[in-house]
């Protein structure tokens, strides 16, 4: 073997030994591209030092190349595979991983109490396509959603995207959503009901001194009457076998307390009813005083009528909402409320997409939506949701109750809408549920009632703990993240046009 072909065989170039000019000319390639390497190079500024000047080409290329990503563009990102775990957070919440074929993935979550199987059958229907393209693949799949946990499904797959996307150009999903109002992001913070004031006490001054939150949400529930007589019309009709009057009773049961709508259930509160419940707010008032906007929810299956006369009566404490009084569908119904109260009304937790929550902008049937982005659409339908209020004069406050996934989608939204109050956290109760993720730039996820938001980390800006997520994996299903091949196969026309 003559020098010149041993010089191309350490090169890595095939030419046949007998071709002499071939391998001249392969050889006065290389010499050209180390001299352009070195051109370029210059011109850009970097710097060589003299070892490495002298350096064979193959060492220069290795070594000046070794940081760089040498994943292609993302125009050729390309969906492979969504698998899935389920936590304990809030009984029952799936979070999934969709993966491409440049090894960066994605985090989404089902909304609570949903099923994972909602976004495990769109795996079929997004497979191979480009996930940057979130807006396509969003009307693709929004078909398959519906209201309330029914979109759990296409929205975990959504906010999926956009952290994929937000790794795949290095910017946060905020970046991609317009830009920011604000770099932290209040919080309200639920409070449980408590069996007794001084319960009431110990977890409202969790919260206000110890967490330094800056609003709070309390239930004011017809099930806090139980046992007080007189309090309720029609109450023994509707009672579960412990005599409560909870709106998430046996949902196996059509006829069931839980599965009746608000106009049919003729539950009405007495004036002394409606003593009892104001006494209630008027002590939560007295522990906070009137510097902290204090919201109030649940209050059970009755209709529009009792919901004016309760808020009527708990006008002199200036709550800052009554949400979901009844059901968010009734939109004449919200309208008269509102109308006939001074106390704002919000409703929207179970509404999905847009064009659901425009009958109630339109009309201003409510002071403040109040969507759940794992029920509404995700990030991008969500601040749509957001600017289509602020163009109508209402305010948006964002409903959260899942794993620290759907919490940083909220808070990505958030900060990319204006109209914007507060966001729910629902889980202040759980000390592991931070731990459930790292953020990937150091970052605490909460300081004192705010979120912080990633100014630089990528996407979503946290990634899985996943001992801590191991540990808190529902009992009924240990898996962490196995192939899903069964959900693989597309089986239907999905097309719902002619």
């Amino acid at each position: 073997m003559t020098p010149a072909q041993k010089i191309l065989t350490k090169l890595g170039l095939k030419e046949p030994e007998s071709n002499e000019a071939a391998i001249q000319k392969e050889l006065q390639q290389h010499e050209n591209s180390r001299r352009s390497f070195f051109k370029k190079t210059a011109m850009s500024g970097i710097a060589l030092g003299g070892a490495f000047m002298l350096s064979p080409v193959e060492d220069l290329v290795a070594q000046s190349t070794q940081k760089v990503n040498r994943n292609s563009a993302p125009s050729d990102l390309k969906i492979t595979d969504m698998r899935y775990c389920v936590t304990t957070v809030l009984g029952r919440t799936a979070i999934i991983r969709i993966d491409t074929n440049q090894g960066i993935y994605g985090l989404g979550e089902v909304r609570d109490g949903a099923d994972e199987r909602y976004a495990l059958m769109l795996k079929s229907r997004i497979l191979g396509m480009n996930p940057c393209n979130v807006e396509q693949i969003f009307k693709f799949i929004k078909q398959f959603g519906g209201q309330s946990r029914q979109a759990g499904g296409v929205c975990a797959v959504e906010m999926a995207l956009w952290d994929i996307v937000g790794k795949a150009y290095n910017v946060p999903a905020w970046q991609l959503l317009g830009g920011r109002y604000r770099d932290k992001i209040r919080l309200y913070a639920d409070t449980p009901e408590a069996g007794s004031p001084e319960e009431q006490k110990k977890l409202i001054d969790y919260r206000l001194h110890e967490q330094g939150y800056t609003w709070l949400k309390m239930d004011l529930s017809i099930n806090e009457l139980k046992g007080v007589e007189g309090a309720v019309v029609n109450n023994k009709f509707w009672e579960n076998s412990r005599g409560d009057l909870q709106q998430w009773g046996d949902m196996s049961n059509p006829m069931s307390y839980a599965n009746t709508a608000h106009p049919f259930t003729q539950i009405q509160i007495t004036d002394k009813g409606l003593d009892e419940l104001a006494k209630l707010v008027e002590n939560v008032r007295a522990m906070v005083g009137y510097e902290i906007p204090l919201s109030t929810d649940h209050y059970g299956h009755f209709d529009v009528n009792n919901g004016i006369r309760l808020g009527k009566r708990m006008e002199k404490y200036r709550l800052a909402w009554l949400e979901d009084v009844i059901s968010w569908e009734y939109t004449d119904q919200w309208k008269s409320l509102s109308d006939a109260l001074e106390i704002p009304c919000a409703t929207g937790e179970d509404i999905y997409l847009l064009k659901s929550f425009k009958p109630l902008i339109d009309i201003h049937a409510v002071d403040i939506v109040h969507p759940d982005l794992a029920s509404s659409g995700g990030l991008l339908e969500t601040k749509r949701i957001g600017d289509y209020a602020e163009e109508h004069g209402v305010a948006m406050a964002m409903h959260q109750a899942g794993t620290p996934i759907s919490f940083m989608a909220n808070v990505h939204c958030a900060a990319a809408t204006q109209n914007f109050l507060a966001l729910e956290h629902h889980s202040i109760d759980l000390p592991w549920w931070e731990s459930l993720v790292k953020t990937t730039d150091g970052r605490p996820l909460i300081t004192k009632g705010f979120a912080n938001l990633p100014l630089t980390a990528p996407g979503l800006g946290i990634e899985l703990n996943e001992e801590v997520v191991k540990q808190h994996l529902h009992p009924k299903d240990k898996s962490y993240f196995e192939p899903t091949p069964q959900w693989d196969d597309k089986r239907s026309h999905d097309r719902i046009f002619s």
